[in-house]
């Protein structure tokens, strides 16, 4: 008995992927358009490049998603909660303390362990909105601007405790010297590979990060 999902053998001996409907087809043709973005990119990921990937023909894939930007959304959607996920958990943890650098060196620390332990989905949620279609790019420049404004509200809510002015203005610039820099360090080690680890890099850059907040 061939396992489910499993490749069959098919005419000519050539594999076939075991029938499966949409529902369940739908994570493995991820699997496969991930596969083929990380190595292709936006432009060289077409619908047929992800059949031949999941082993399926070009209608199977069609049945699971309607087209190109449907596709990648998907993925996109998929891959961004799995890399985010230990960094929201991580500053809900300890967004109760009074010692933003801690703070950020918590969340720092989580995202970027969780980018170089899955570097393929660091590329998907950061690097979607160079060269990709203007539905992607759209969905990846509304879920930037999403993290932004939790970094917003929780600089603002430690400007609050530390009595510090003009925090409506200051709080933008930081929350977003924020997340530029995060996306930085974690094209560091992912891509350029600095002699760091997520810790070292993360606290270094949380120490620097929390100098933002005093009086300027």
């Amino acid at each position: 008995m061939v396992p489910l999902g499993a490749k069959r053998p098919g005419r000519g001996g050539r594999s076939r992927a075991a029938h499966l409907g949409p529902e369940r087809r739908r994570p493995l043709i991820l699997d496969a358009a991930l596969e083929v973005y990380v190595e292709r990119g936006y432009k060289g990921t077409s619908m047929q490049a992800v059949a031949d990937a999941a082993g399926v023909t070009k209608p199977v894939v069609y049945e699971c998603f309607r087209n190109k930007d449907e596709l990648l959304l998907a993925l996109l959607d998929r891959e961004e909660q799995r890399l985010l996920a230990a960094v929201s958990d991580s500053f809900l943890t300890n967004s109760v303390s009074d010692n933003l650098e801690a703070v950020l060196a918590a969340g720092l620390t989580a995202f970027l362990a969780g980018a170089r332990q899955a570097p393929n989905s660091w590329r998907v949620v950061f690097d979607s909105g160079s060269g990709s279609g203007s539905v992607v790019a759209e969905r990846v420049r509304r879920g930037r601007e999403g993290a932004v404004d939790r970094l917003r509200e929780l600089v603002r809510q430690h400007m609050v405790a530390g009595g510090l002015d003009d925090i409506e203005r200051k709080a933008p610039v930081v929350a977003e010297l924020i997340a530029s820099v995060s996306e930085s360090c974690a094209r560091m080690l992912v891509v350029e590979r600095y002699p760091w680890t997520a810790a070292e890099l993360a606290t270094y850059v949380a120490r620097l990060l929390a100098r933002g907040l005093n009086p300027v």
